[in-house]
């Protein structure tokens, strides 16, 4: 089918042959909006009658669905053409903060320092090692500059060198779609074998005899639930299955332990895991199960010395710390190191031979707790700001009494650090560079709380530049998530400065949800409580407002995937406290998205939203649904953003949400949807190019405000 390219002015109108009224026109002060066609789909659930409009659109490859993307993407292009001087300010202003030509920390293993570098204009990262010597010269692993040529998009997914260091195994996605094809690299020779592997998870681990790998496939729906054996320079045709998870709420992955003894399969729901183990040196032996799954039983696995280190929810809420002996480790003979506790959530462990650490978080904020093995001694790490996050960073060595972890705070650039686990001497290693003279004294930070509408108490982590007025006079950003327990942490941007810079203040607010502030609060904000995040997030909003941070005219909202559903559910429920939403990939097709079991991501999460199946869950999950609960009333200014390849949240949900958005909202506020038919889920992969879109969405809400510069 031919299409029609009209150019009017320096605005490109496409207009497929078919009928025209799937691009029927909306009169506004710019050019006319698109209107999508309408075609009647019913759908009837426990005697609902629910009618969608816009299921057509999500038929990806029919022509009148490209056309009326790229019909939205003129339309959008065309109100914000004049910002485009703005849009290329900003994106300059946040490039020119960042280093160029950079350089990792390089971390040091099995005879070899490791490191990535980027060069001077390029999008993409520089693989490199160094034999440990002096003088040594620097061997390119994977140049992805070179492997991104004729590329839209390049991610490298996972990597890892063979126990004796001569062969690279490591993964490509170049559709932006999550499947990753797996390579084979002679390091000794430079040569790229000629065997690969599509279709994977992009996880894969080497054995210890140097020819074996363990990798993971995914099946139709984009699940990972295939575990394979593949020899070196033998044909993947031959490869041998090891485990297949036939659980749809089930994902498998593998992996090595930081020891280097044991290969370990995963499969994992959203409330219950489920390990096995083998010998990384006797990659021709079976998987033994290290505790068979129960439902509602979560744990995770650290092998050290001749134990292993289990995380676990078993009669712990916020989890508790068991040892199993390495061969007997069936639930019976775990024993307790450290107990539960209400108000401090247990959340990783990270191993080296004589030393493990605890990442413990109180009151929001995460602490580390190093054990001593030898000495029987233990400590915490002191941080010295009230409102930060730390984290440990890679520590591959397990022989190492250094533990590197990274530091940051919503004014404190990222901070890589040395510890000294038995001096307890602090090295800093390197801070984010950012250009352009920037001085954290010069911005403050504040956590404070919200008092939501059942009397709990919500973080709210605000970062502006001193002289910001409290007298509702300046401009605020809130941005939320709030699902799988994913805590939003008080994590540096240097891109913010364009926004702080500006005037605005930039607020996080940890709805339920999350799990900052524990176990409880993710279980608080899910399921048939999942209105709790939502609400959470109304009030945190009104709170700034009362507070004087902001007005109602001055403040913008934000969320991603899940945090598209809030910021949807929340401008259906409160459209007038916000003066502009960006919603970006948002998961707002939720009773739709959730029926499909072809979708990725659906049948595995039903232990998060529910299983619409189930009536009582269906009427709970339609109540709050942002696209089901779109009705005939005024909606703040939207900028909804989506990607044609998005894996996890598909294109169509947010496309439809706009298109029922325009067709009922009673008001004249901008409405505006860019699709990127390059990209999916996480957007664009160079390090540059991602920008682009943030200059996009902050030109948007500085527009409504009327900044031009």
């Amino acid at each position: 089918m031919k299409k029609l390219f009209i150019l009017i002015g320096s605005v490109l109108l496409i207009a497929g042959i078919f009928q025209f009224s799937s691009c029927d026109q909306k009169s506004t002060s710019k050019m006319n909006a698109p209107i999508a066609k309408k075609i009647e789909k019913v759908f009837t659930e426990f005697g609902n009658k629910r009618v969608d409009n816009y299921y057509w659109l999500k038929e990806r490859e029919n022509p009148e669905v490209i056309a009326y993307l790229e019909a939205e993407n003129a339309y959008t292009k065309s109100v914000m053409k004049d910002t485009e001087e703005l849009q290329e300010n900003i994106y300059n202003e946040i490039v020119g903060r960042i280093k160029q030509t950079d350089m990792s920390v390089p971390y040091k293993l099995n005879g070899y320092e490791y490191y990535t570098r980027f060069e001077e204009g390029k999008e993409y990262p520089i693989y490199c090692r160094k034999v440990l010597k002096d003088n040594a010269s620097e061997d390119i692993m994977l140049n992805g500059n070179e492997m991104a040529e004729g590329h839209a998009f390049l991610h490298i997914g996972g990597w890892e060198v063979s126990y004796n260091n001569n062969y690279l195994v490591y993964s490509v996605d170049t559709v932006s779609r999550r499947k990753y094809t797996i390579h084979f690299k002679n390091l000794k020779t430079g040569e790229v074998l000629a065997e690969s592997i599509p279709n994977t998870a992009g996880n894969v681990t080497w054995a210890n005899d140097n020819q074996t790998v363990f990798y993971a496939i995914k099946d139709e729906t984009l699940r990972p639930h295939k575990i394979f054996k593949h020899s070196l320079n033998t044909s993947p045709d031959n490869d041998q299955l090891v485990f297949h998870e036939a659980d749809p709420t089930f994902f498998a992955y593998v992996y090595k332990t930081k020891s280097d003894q044991y290969i370990v399969i995963g499969s994992v729901s959203t409330l219950t895991s489920e390990f096995r183990i083998l010998d990384a040196f006797k990659p021709e032996g079976d998987f033994k199960i290290f505790q068979k799954r129960k439902r509602g039983l979560e744990y995770d696995i650290k092998h050290q010395g001749n134990r292993w280190l289990v995380r676990t929810n078993q009669n712990a809420k916020n989890f508790r710390l068991m040892e199993s002996p390495e061969n007997n480790t069936s639930y019976e003979n775990w024993v307790e190191i450290i107990p539960n506790r209400d108000d401090v959530l247990l959340g990783y462990v990270t191993v080296f031979k004589d030393f493990y650490i605890l990442a413990e978080r109180k009151n929001g904020l995460q602490t580390f707790r190093v054990f001593d093995i030898k000495k029987g001694k233990d400590h915490y790490v002191a941080f010295n700001e009230s409102d930060y996050f730390a984290y440990t960073a890679y520590n591959p060595d397990y022989q190492n009494e250094k533990l590197r972890y990274r530091f940051t705070s919503l004014k404190t650039p990222g901070t890589i650090y040395d510890y000294d686990m038995v001096t307890r001497g602090l090295v800093q290693l390197k801070q984010e560079e950012v250009l352009g003279g920037y001085d954290a004294s010069e911005y403050e930070t504040e956590r404070v709380y919200a008092t939501a509408r059942d009397g709990v108490k919500v973080p709210i982590s605000i970062v502006y530049k001193k002289g910001f007025k409290k007298d509702g006079s300046q401009p605020l950003f809130l941005y939320a998530y709030g699902s799988y327990g994913s805590s939003m942490e008080s994590s540096f941007r240097s891109y913010r400065l364009s926004l702080l810079d500006r005037g605005f203040a930039f607020a996080i607010a940890h709805v339920r949800g999350g799990e900052e502030m524990g176990r409880y609060w993710y279980e608080d904000g899910k399921l048939l409580k999942k209105k709790n995040t939502f609400f959470d997030f109304i009030d945190c909003g009104k709170f700034l407002v009362d507070q004087a941070y902001t007005t109602k005219d001055k403040m913008f909202a934000a969320g991603g995937s899940a945090g598209g559903l809030l910021v949807g559910a929340v401008i259906n429920y409160e459209s007038e406290l916000f003066k502009g939403v960006v919603a970006s990939v948002p998961f707002v097709d939720v009773i739709t998205t959730m029926l499909d079991e072809s979708i990725p991501l659906t049948t595995s999460e039903y232990d998060e939203w529910g299983n619409p199946n189930e009536e009582e869950f269906y009427n709970y999950m339609l109540s709050y649904s942002p696209y089901d609960q779109v009705e005939a009333k005024d909606y703040p200014n939207l900028l909804v953003t989506t990607g044609l390849h998005d894996s996890q949240v598909q294109y169509w949900e947010p496309a439809k949400w706009v298109a029922k958005l325009r067709d009922l909202k009673t008001d004249d506020n901008l409405l505006i949807l860019h699709t990127n038919m390059d990209f999916g889920h996480g957007g664009a992969s160079g390090r540059f190019e991602k920008y682009k879109d943030i200059s996009l969405e902050y030109a948007f809400m500085l527009k409504l405000l009327k900044i031009r510069d």
